[in-house]
């Protein structure tokens, strides 16, 4: 997809989602479409490039944009929280991912379908179930 592309296609998305098109949630859609994997905030500012943002304008944005439905926390490590385009997950379930024990690594796994956990337990009530695998990827495998 050429940049041109998604920019109109972050620009339906931002219009369907009613918010405003603005630099810096353009900037952010692109950054998480091209990364294709979780991005921490201080990853999504260091690959804005030259439209480098400050913490809080991409704080901000990525609350807009979870708020909506666009963005997802995909998972917190070490007290920062990931994230990435909702588009391949659901309200309730997103797709596994994959962090390599030896390069740091995180890759998603869209292509494996895992069933909605229940619990045993009376009283809990699941909303959302995330899975993180751990192992090798392929380059360090």
């Amino acid at each position: 997809m050429t940049k041109s592309d998604f920019d109109m296609q972050a620009r339906r998305m931002l219009k369907t989602a009613k918010l405003y098109c603005t630099e810096s949630r353009l900037t952010i859609l692109e950054v998480l479409a091209k990364a294709g994997k979780p991005l921490s905030q201080d990853q999504i500012a260091r690959r804005s490039g030259k439209k480098h943002f400050d913490k809080v304008t991409i704080y901000r944005t990525l609350e807009s944009l979870l708020r909506v439905g666009l963005v997802h926390k995909a998972f917190m490590e070490k007290r920062a929280c990931h994230f990435e385009l909702a588009h391949n997950c659901t309200e309730h379930q997103c797709h596994p991912h994959l962090t390599c024990s030896s390069c740091g690594d995180t890759h998603c796994l869209t292509q494996i379908s895992l069933p909605m956990a229940k619990s045993p337990y009376q009283g809990f009530v699941i909303h959302r179930q995330q899975v993180r695998l751990e192992g090798l990827c392929p380059r360090c495998a």
